[in-house]
């Protein structure tokens, strides 16, 4: 080894620093001196090197989560950039330094306008590939959509002037899972509440495709107020195609804890979700016992890996004895927790729990002195649960007892009755359980390792899956319908609609009236409004409604959500008055339920668009700022229902005329779309397009045009070629044709519009009116002021039977055909029209919005050509007004 530590290594020299490394990492840190001392002698840069890894390794609360590589280059490089302490950027202030590793510095800061804490991690830029950025910015997005209580959240990201990429996290200060047991002497079921909220905390990863891969008691700490949190998610390295290179089925080098990873992480094999329940057996093992299932200390690699391979550890019970928590580890009720451990550690991954749920479920059995799944269902262990259990009413009296033994014989039926039921639904769980480990598990060995992960593969090989379950019909419709709602999400809707018909075709052979069928009807109703088929879809959401009111309490989720669900098919097909009605409904139940929950945004962000599409713009901001409040509230400053209130508010700035405003917020939403999403999601793109309309609004068409299209081929994709999104997305294209007097291309863009709408609605719709008057707007640019004007009535025609009479909408659409009468000099029609056009816009917008202004004018005109001078200077005096106060 060069005794230049920046001179690159090759294979040998690695596999000596790997094996230095797991081996000095099972000792105690104050003996790694004398360990690398001797193995290293004579080679003081292996040594250096080794020892400074250790050191990245030992670093608490960790958010470094680099690689071995990664590590290794910042130990051999000299180049770090760090910042200086106060130094600002974003809403931050760098406090302290409090980690490094190979890839990243991480500092303690604040944010002042919040008055609070964040660990700040910033990207070493040197030698970063594009694969690593790109890596990075995957992971920000993932990590955005975890958001549980035991995870420590994602609060912030971006990039600095040089490039540097960076991320702001939850600061947690707390101690590690076992040595806040140690320091606080927390008794058995104390210590055994603290692990479930471990274990609830990794299923919710768990359930966003998320593996951890080294968990372990440095990686968890309890805060002061007693709560976990699970630091260092490896996010992007287990999910993201991105990081394949990295992936553990291929050869390399893996940074990993070995006293904490599974068997087949040792041998180098694919990892899932077992990998993380076999974990979660060893912590388990370590706060119960006080000491690891397997003493590797001093140890070689390969030592270690044959124990843990091949020997059998002590069970828990016996090493605790002698232990605060394992005072009466001798009792019958530690053989049950001898059973949780080892069966969350079993060598075979198959022969563990399952999911993580799964573990949970019988440490609550547990704690609730009940049979655990994993035990066999003997009578004797049966019996001896219900003793002790009941052992003050066993011991009373042998009167009470007689009794007992009487009424047994009645009560044994209603247990075997019960407890039949119980297995059936056990074995529906364990199937349940072995579909999602099998997505986890990966493809065929030929498979790419990033592919075998990616969202689509992992839900097509869930259709696999499922098609294997015709035995398990309730629990195959169910798993059609995750399967087809996600494939929904990712826009692939023809795959969803398979998929949700096979759901309500078993669902209803299984029983008509199920609440099943309910769900399945409303959930099918709404892929149909994606679809753009309304009738439809409005048929399949109003009987899933009926159902769930025959077959569900008044007050019920699936009451709320079906009812949610018509709302949203009401809005679609412009008949805004009703859906203003069925969506105070479902919001006023989905507040009784939880009011402050996901199913609150969504109700109130619905209502909120059905009043600003009836132009009741101030009362939709006020319900737009109410599911932004509740959304942050559960989610923080970036999810994508924040996102949404943000796009929201900036519609009602933008028919406000208040183009800045609306871009800024537009700005703000999509790029938290784009953080959670990506580039190319169809949700993504809607915030696109929104962005564009209101820098076209602004002239500024040069910035506008490359948005927009890259919108449209997003959703033409997605959605097909008829539909009210691309539609919505040409509007923008025929808006810019149209104020670049490129008229030919901007009547094409408005008259795709046109028939959009009337092939998708087929009645009149507020659309199809917008689209009908920007049509009339092109042929009143080219001077043809008798189709305008024909464009124009029949827009203010749809109008009328669509939207509230004092629209905005409406307002505009009569000023335009003001101004065509104007033209064509009929004077007293063109009063007519301005007047009314220009009244309802005054109470919409701003004096100083141009279309205002344009009202003004035109009257102006109308009244000198009328002889009627008083109302003309009372006109121009409002117009300088005007003018005077800008």
């Amino acid at each position: 080894m060069s005794d230049d530590p920046r001179d690159p290594l090759d294979a040998e020299q690695w596999a000596r620093v790997q094996q230095l490394f797991h081996a000095a990492s099972a000792l105690p840190a104050d003996a790694w001196g004398a360990y690398l001392a001797e193995e290293t002698a004579g080679e003081p840069s292996l040594c250096a090197t080794v020892r400074a890894m250790l050191t990245e390794d030992a670093l608490r609360g960790s958010l470094l989560d680099g690689g071995l590589a990664a590590t290794a280059h910042a130990v051999l490089s000299d180049d770090h950039a760090h910042l200086p302490m106060e130094t600002a950027f974003g809403p931050y202030r760098l406090l302290r330094q409090i980690g490094e590793g190979g890839m990243a510095v991480v500092y303690l800061a604040e944010r002042a306008d919040l008055g609070s804490s964040a660990a700040v991690k910033l990207l070493h830029d040197p030698w970063l590939s594009p694969a690593r950025r790109e890596r990075f910015a995957s992971e920000q997005r993932t990590l955005a959509q975890l958001n549980h209580p035991g995870i420590a959240h994602l609060y912030d990201a971006g990039v600095l002037p040089d490039g540097t990429q960076w991320i702001a996290m939850e600061y947690v200060d707390g101690e590690s899972l076992t040595e806040y047991c140690r320091t606080h002497a927390l008794g058995l079921d104390a210590r055994l509440q603290l692990f479930r909220e471990v274990c609830d905390a990794v299923q919710h990863a768990h359930g966003h495709l998320v593996v951890h891969r080294d968990l372990k008691p440095s990686n968890i700490l309890v805060t002061h107020a007693g709560h976990v949190k699970l630091l260092d998610f490896g996010i992007a390295k287990q999910l993201d195609p991105a990081d394949s290179e990295l992936s553990p089925t291929k050869t390399g080098l893996q940074l990993m804890t070995p006293a904490y990873a599974s068997p087949e992480q040792l041998r180098g094999e694919t990892t899932g979700v077992y990998t993380d329940v076999y974990a979660l057996g060893v912590v388990l093992y370590e706060m119960l016992a006080g000491t690891l299932p397997f003493d590797i200390a001093g140890r070689t690699p390969g030592e270690s890996e044959m124990l843990i391979l091949t020997a059998e550890p002590v069970r828990p019970s016996v090493a605790a004895r002698g232990t605060t928590q394992g005072a009466d580890a001798n009792t019958a009720s530690w053989a049950d927790l001898d059973v949780l451990c080892f069966t969350a550690m079993h060598r075979e991954a198959s022969r563990r729990y399952r999911t993580v749920d799964a573990l949970i479920r019988d440490i609550d059995h547990y704690r609730r002195k009940e049979p655990l799944e994993a035990r066999p269902d003997s009578t004797t262990y049966r019996l001896g649960k219900f003793v002790r259990r009941h052992r003050g009413a066993l011991t009373a009296s042998i009167g009470v007892l007689s009794i007992l033994l009487v009424t047994g014989v009645v009560s044994a039926a209603r247990i075997r009755t019960a407890r039949d039921a119980a297995v059936v639904e056990a074995d529906r769980a364990q199937r349940i359980q072995h579909f999602t480990l099998s997505l986890f598990a990966g493809g065929a060995e030929s498979s790419e390792p990033g592919d075998s992960l990616r969202a689509v593969t992992l839900v097509e090989r869930g259709v696999v899956e499922a098609a294997t379950l015709g035995a398990e019909p309730v629990v195959q419709a169910e798993l059609y319908q995750t399967l087809g709602s996600i494939f929904q999400k990712l826009g692939q809707l023809d795959r969803a609609d398979t998929l949700l018909q096979q759901a309500l075709r078993s669902r209803r052979r299984l029983a008509a009236d199920h609440p099943d069928v309910a769900r399945s009807l409303v959930a099918l109703g709404l892929l149909r409004v994606e679809q753009s088929r309304l009738p439809e879809a409005e048929q399949l959401v109003r009987d899933g409604l009926a159902l769930s009111q025959r077959v569900r309490p008044a007050g019920h989720l699936d009451v709320a959500v079906a009812t949610t669900a018509l709302g949203r098919v009401l809005e679609e097909r412009a008949t805004y008055a009703d859906a203003i009605t069925v969506m105070r409904e479902a919001l006023r139940l989905h507040t009784a339920i939880a009011p402050v929950s996901p199913d609150v945004v969504t109700a109130a962000t619905q209502l909120g668009n059905d009043l600003f599409y009836a132009g009741e713009y101030d009362r939709a901001d006020s319900l737009f700022r109410h599911s932004m409040t509740v959304a942050q509230a559960l989610y923080g400053d970036r999810h994508p229902l924040v996102a949404d209130a943000l796009i929201n508010m900036g519609a009602v700035r933008f028919q406000r005329a208040d183009y800045a405003a609306a871009e800024r917020l537009d700005r703000d939403g999509l790029q938290i779309m784009q953080f959670v999403y990506g580039t190319e999601d169809p949700r993504t793109a809607s915030a696109l397009t929104m962005l564009g309309r209101a820098l076209v609004a602004q002239t500024r068409f040069s910035e506008a045009v490359p948005l927009v299209k890259q919108a449209l081929a997003i959703q033409e994709r997605v959605y097909g070629n008829v539909s009210p999104k691309v539609a919505s997305t040409v509007n923008e294209l025929g808006i810019i044709a149209l104020r670049e007097k490129q008229f030919d291309d901007a009547d094409a863009y408005f008259a795709r519009n046109t028939d959009i709408y009337r092939a998708v609605f087929k009645r009149p719709h507020n659309l199809l009116a917008t689209a009908l008057a920007n049509r009339g707007s092109v042929f009143s640019a080219r001077g043809d002021n008798v189709q305008a004007e024909r464009y124009f009535r029949e827009a203010v025609a749809v109008f009328s039977q669509t939207v509230a009479p004092t629209h905005v909408d409406i307002g505009i659409a009569r000023v335009k055909l003001g101004r065509v009468l104007l033209r064509q000099r009929r004077f007293a029609d063109a009063e007519r029209e301005s007047e009314a056009g220009l009244a309802i816009l005054t109470s919409q917008m701003s004096p100083g919005a141009s279309w205002v202004k344009n009202a003004r004018s035109d009257l102006v005109q109308v009244y000198d050509s009328l002889g009627r001078s008083a109302k003309a200077a009372a006109m121009r005096v409002a117009q300088a007004d005007t003018l005077l106060k800008r």
